[in-house]
């Protein structure tokens, strides 16, 4: 995704402070994650190393963090276990790997696409709040589970509420004054202004308290001295030649045993799952909201497995908690990622000693608070204002990771949003709307974009379900593939069950490839036949019906192109429209009618020039047109300057620089009682518009009476009861018509109220 790119002066302090942070935090959980693993404590290192250092260079990710995931560890400690030797192990990692690289190349990053974000923010609130759980005994000091064990049922056969209870019985006081001293600091670090702009990391100041803390209780020969057993254990190298020695090798004899390519599969898929959904989740959390591939991460993952595999490293994943402390911390771009991979290399080659003097309780409030910002109580109240239908996978995602582990808990979740689309599918899966066209009501079923065999049984339902004599559009516009089921089932329908059952089925839309062609067998357009069986107020229920359906947005879907071709032959319209030309109140579109429906007459005013009348008796006495409305509206300009100009007794001629307009101004004036007026200094808030609107009612009784009175051929017809003349108002702030008939009208079984005379 394109984006603006920082200056380096910029970001690099930020990535330097952040990779400081990282590293600090990857180190406990590179040891940890390999003693869940049942694996040399130096593999996880190597592992947090590589995904640092070639991963982080090769990713697209600028906030990814990678290395051994929390979530590999049962699958970890079961192959080492299966295949007997851990250099076996690391040829089936480097096997793995190269599954990945293949993975990507064929762009199968697309697979994280299909998880639903409900389960993805879940997957975020969960973490954070294993987070929480987890680090609760180490802030107190009670490190018996593995620092970066993350499944609810531990190794020691206990699990994470049951290591909370031990916690209480086991706290040590001086990793305890840590880990509660680093919460508090951190707290404050964040409400602090003058602490939050600090260019120093909060949490590296937690950790170098820790250390301070931990050197004088010890010095001072204090009861509260912490542990070796509660510090940071990174193996010690003596020289470069034994730090070599910590490094193994697969065993390529191995390369014929189906069991090592079982277990590389096996790695490759969890691996791959996990660290699309991880790199999805880091998009969500990135504050600059970049996107990377998912193609080239996978291809990244590849080569740092497969790099892993052959120096005795654990197999690796984009990882969510150093990934979120990465962006808590203010890292801009990968080079955070990169310099923390550097960081873990020097650090363990050069100065083990001194990392073995951090207390994992410091470590453990900087997680805690991590967790308290992925497991924020806004997500919580965001999820519940989304419905049910985002918020039970969600909360059911985070439930079931807490009480599982990450890939379970996630495929419980993804089951659980799937069931929601599978039972909307079932009961919404298309937009179905009735439609009242002209020639009868039709029920339009709208296919979505992609109709699979998961749409068949609603479909059908809803088929079936149309009753002896109506009449059913199915609407492919929008649609870009059918599945050859859905197919079959429309094609069954089409020659066999709408004869029987006397439906008829129409059809628009559907691509060439599937053989269905374009078939139209309603009428939506105002043909000889319907408007010959029409009357006068079936012709204005009409024209309400399709001003409410322009209301409530549900207007008729029409194929214009195809009206055109339909109404080339001649033209039998069911009323004649004398209107306003304001731009706000087009005939057609507030009355949701097609092409040859209406005739539209529009002269500023809406008044009865002798032109116009003219086209009205055309209408009306030729083509046979069944109504004729007068159409003003609210706010008009016409009657707004008629009402203006006869307060200042002035012609429009010297008011404006028109010099036709006096006449239709003084014809519009014939509505107006001057005895009403007022100067424009005395109209109260509000009056003037109400005044004004009052006279477009007015003025649209007066076109009607001007109707009556000079056409004898149009009152001829209304008296015969041929046509009916009615009156409207158009509400240019709602879209509302108001229908009203007068004095002159002879029809009062249209139901309409009456409007008093000018």
């Amino acid at each position: 995704m394109p984006h603006n790119k920082a200056p380096l002066s910029i970001t690099l302090p930020k990535d330097i402070t952040a990779s400081i942070v990282v590293f600090l935090v990857a180190l406990p959980l590179c040891l940890g994650i390999a003693l869940a693993s049942n694996a040399p404590l130096f593999s996880g290192v190597l592992a947090g190393i590589v995904g640092g250092i070639l991963v982080g260079w090769l990713s697209g990710s600028h906030k990814s963090v990678s290395g051994p995931a929390a979530g590999l560890t049962a699958i970890v400690a079961a192959q080492i276990g299966q295949l007997g030797a851990f250099e076996t192990f690391l040829l089936a990692v480097s096997i793995a790997g190269v599954i990945q690289i293949i993975m990507g190349t064929l762009r199968m990053g697309f697979i994280a696409e299909f998880f639903p974000s409900s389960v993805i923010k879940g997957l975020l609130a969960a973490i954070g709040v294993i987070l929480i759980l987890k680090q609760i005994p180490h802030v107190f000091g009670h490190d018996v589970d593995a620092e970066g064990e993350m499944s609810f049922f531990q190794p020691d056969q206990r699990n994470t509420f049951t290591e909370l209870l031990d916690a209480v019985l086991d706290i040590q006081p001086g990793a305890a004054l840590v880990g509660l001293l680093g919460i508090l600091l951190l707290v404050l670090w964040d409400r602090v202004k003058m602490l939050k702009k600090s260019p120093v990391p909060a949490a590296l100041v937690v950790v170098i308290m820790g250390v301070v803390i931990s050197l004088i209780l010890r010095q001072s020969g204090s009861g509260w001295a912490i542990a070796a057993s509660h510090l940071v254990q990174v193996p010690v190298a003596k020289d470069l030649s034994a730090f070599l020695g910590f490094l193994q090798f697969p065993d390529f004899t191995q390369l014929a045993n189906p069991a090592v390519y079982v277990a590389a599969f096996t790695i490759a898929i969890v691996a791959t799952l996990e660290t699309l959904l991880n790199l999805e989740a880091i998009d969500k959390l990135d504050p600059d909201q970049r996107h990377a591939s998912p193609n080239r991460e996978l291809i990244a993952q590849g080569i740092g497995n497969v790099t892993a595999g052959l120096i005795g490293g654990l197999p690796m994943t984009s990882v969510i908690v150093r990934s979120s402390v990465n962006i808590n911390a203010g890292g801009k771009t990968k080079l955070s990622a990169i310099l923390h991979g550097f960081l873990l290399l020097l650090c363990v080659l050069l100065v083990p000693a001194w990392l073995n003097e951090i207390p994992l309780s410091a470590l453990a409030a900087i997680l805690i608070m991590t967790g308290l910002k992925l497991a924020s109580p806004q997500l919580l109240r965001q999820m519940c204002r989304e419905g049910k239908t985002q918020f039970l996978p969600f909360i059911i995602t985070v439930v079931a990771i807490i009480f599982t582990d990450l890939l379970i808990g996630i495929l419980i979740g993804l089951a659980v949003a799937v069931a929601f689309i599978l039972h909307s599918n079932l009961r919404r899966p298309m937009h179905k709307v009735m439609e009242k066209h002209i020639g009868g009501d039709v029920l339009r079923i709208e296919l979505a974009n992609q109709v699979s065999f998961l749409n068949r049984a609603s479909l059908e339902k809803t088929l079936y379900e149309v009753p002896r004599g109506g009449h059913v559009l199915l609407d492919a516009r929008q649609t870009d593939y059918i599945d050859p089921d859905i197919i079959d089932l429309i094609e069954d329908f089409k020659m066999k069950t709408a004869t029987a059952h006397g439906v008829q089925l129409s059809l628009a839309g559907f691509k060439d490839k599937y053989q269905l062609a374009d078939q139209i067998q309603y009428v939506d357009f105002t043909s000889r036949e319907v408007q010959s069986s029409l009357t006068p107020a079936s012709a204005l229920e009409i024209l309400r019906a399709g001003n409410q359906r322009f209301l409530s947005g549900e207007r008729i879907e029409r194929d214009y192109s195809r009206q055109v071709g339909a109404t080339a032959g001649g033209q039998f319209p069911l009323a004649a429209v004398l209107g306003c030309i304001d731009s706000r109140a087009p005939a057609e579109v507030v009355f949701d009618l097609g092409l040859g429906d209406i005739f539209s007459a529009r002269v500023a005013g809406n008044i009865a020039t002798t032109e116009l009348l003219g086209s009205i008796e055309y209408a009306c006495a030729v083509v046979g047109a069944k109504l004729v409305v007068v159409l003003g509206h609210t706010s008009c300009g016409a009657v707004n300057a008629a009402v203006d100009l006869l307060a200042a007794a002035k012609k429009a001629s010297e008011a404006t620089p028109c010099g036709n307009l006096d006449g239709l101004v003084i014809e519009i004036q014939q509505a107006i009682n001057p005895a009403t007026l007022k100067k424009p200094d005395q109209w109260a808030a509000g009056e003037k518009a109400a005044y004004t609107n009052e006279i477009s009612r007015l003025n649209v009784v007066r076109t009607i009476k001007t109707i009556r009175q000079r056409s004898a051929t149009l009152n001829k017809l209304a008296e015969e009861g041929t046509i009916a003349i009615v009156g409207a108002l158009y509400d240019v702030a709602t879209g509302e018509v108001s229908f009203f008939q007068t004095a002159e009208s002879s029809m009062t079984k249209l139901g309409l109220p009456m409007a008093a005379a000018v």
